[in-house]
């Protein structure tokens, strides 16, 4: 039985990764750094060195900035926060800006000396921009997660440092607490009061950004692609939705996503398939909470062990999780749940994140079918076994594999991939 501290450490978990975010996630703490950085230095930094791990280049490279007219890359994304950004409103910094800033944003791009360097750094999400205006200089470090800010300077003045390391659980509840087992526990028993408007607000801000994509035209329209090539079908509806939200956010939609494990694709991925499930099987509201919980959970879980940014693509994990939050509404049980995320994880561990772009949807809507089917093999009497590549006993363990394998054996493709995304693809 579940203890009261590890439910209580279940919820803060929950609290610290079910967060609003417009926009990819990593341009956004971009402009979030650049607006702190303007408001420690009291003015628009005449120049800007933007020290940044490979990660973040990979992942603003080509993804529109929201509330910008359009402007994609690391530049775009630290002008819209020195012109136009709210540091108060944190992963929300620049989700208000009027029509009306777009060409001061544009302006202060165009006209600013932006300096870009590949830091060398261990860290995955590394950030730290120094700007200039007249004799004052100021400094923002953030490191491992979106908004942890690490380190504020003012003129070699410190104002704030915070003891930092190279885990990207830094600063964030331990989440060793977690095993399917248990996660399944939580799931069933939990008192929902305090979890239902982390959960109502996912719900809302995800399905509403999916129907935005699959009303409108953003980037390659995975979603409206599949529901006229395979109508009618309850499988095909929950990939379209995620993909949609995919779609529209990459390509600079400016409604809002609940992120999960720093992603607002694994925020859309591990939800809204699960809430088109709940609704095609006319599942009660609670269930459809539960079920959530034990997507999102699941998800978290896995990317744990892989770190917020990797060469591994997140939209795998999440994927899995919502299979193993579908298994939840359709059977259940712990055996169900267990299979359905081995089965799943045995289909479609290895694919590779290239980035933040339209493409993303894609790997979305593969990523969704893999935990459906997951499920559909356990159903089915199938499984993969013990000894079938990085499948292992205990599905605890495989998961285990699965942040090895992202951690350790993709480290060179992260680099080759960084290389062909700066290099090769000039």
């Amino acid at each position: 039985m579940l203890t009261a501290e590890t439910k209580k450490a279940y919820l803060t978990i929950l609290r610290e990764e079910l967060v609003p975010a417009t926009g990819c996630t990593e341009p956004i703490a971009l402009a979030y750094a650049a607006a702190r950085l303007r408001d420690i230095l009291e003015a628009w930094p005449e120049r800007i060195r933007a020290e940044v791990s490979g990660n973040i280049i990979k992942n603003v490279k080509s993804v529109v900035v929201p509330n910008t007219g359009g402007l994609k890359g690391i530049s775009a994304a630290i002008a819209a926060g020195v012109a136009a950004g709210e540091a108060e409103k944190i992963l929300q910094v620049i989700s208000t800006v009027p029509a009306e800033r777009h060409g001061a944003i544009a302006a202060y791009c165009q006209d600013t000396p932006i300096e870009i360097i590949c830091a060398d750094t261990p860290r995955m999400l590394d950030i730290c921009l120094t700007g200039w205006a007249g004799e004052h200089s100021a400094q923002v470090h953030i490191a491992n997660s979106h908004s942890n800010i690490v380190r504020e300077e003012r003129d070699g003045e410190v104002l704030l440092d915070k003891p930092v390391t190279d885990s990207a659980e830094d600063s964030l509840t331990d989440k060793s607490v977690l095993n399917v087992a248990d996660i399944l526990e939580f799931a069933d028993t939990a008192e929902l009061e305090e979890a239902i408007p982390l959960l109502r607000r996912q719900i809302d801000c995800n399905t509403a950004i999916a129907q935005e994509g699959l009303q409108h035209d953003w980037g390659a329209n995975i979603g409206s692609v599949l529901l006229a090539e395979y109508p009618g079908d309850i499988k095909t509806e929950a990939k379209a939705w995620a993909a949609a939200g995919s779609d529209a956010r990459m390509s600079g939609c400016e409604l809002p996503v609940v992120i999960l494990s720093g992603s607002g694709n694994q925020g859309i991925t591990a939800s809204v398939p699960v809430v088109r499930y709940a609704r095609f099987l006319g599942a009660s509201q609670e269930k459809l909470y539960r079920a959530l919980l034990v997507s999102n959970l699941v998800t978290i879980h896995q990317k744990s062990g892989i770190g917020r940014l990797s060469a591994y693509c997140g939209a795998v994990s999440a994927g899995v999780g919502a299979g193993a939050g579908i298994a939840y509404l359709l059977d259940g049980s712990y055996e169900a749940i267990a299979h359905t995320i081995v089965n799943a994880v045995a289909i479609i561990s290895g694919t590779i994140c290239d980035g933040a772009k339209p493409s993303c949807a894609a790997k979305i809507a593969a990523s969704v079918d893999a935990g459906i089917l997951g499920y559909a093999m356990y159903k089915n009497h199938q499984e993969f076994k013990s000894g079938d590549g990085i499948v292992t006993k205990g599905v605890d363990d495989t998961i285990a594999n699965v942040g090895f394998l992202a951690q350790q054996g993709m480290r060179q493709t992260d680099q080759t991939i960084l290389s062909i995304m700066t290099e090769r693809c000039k």
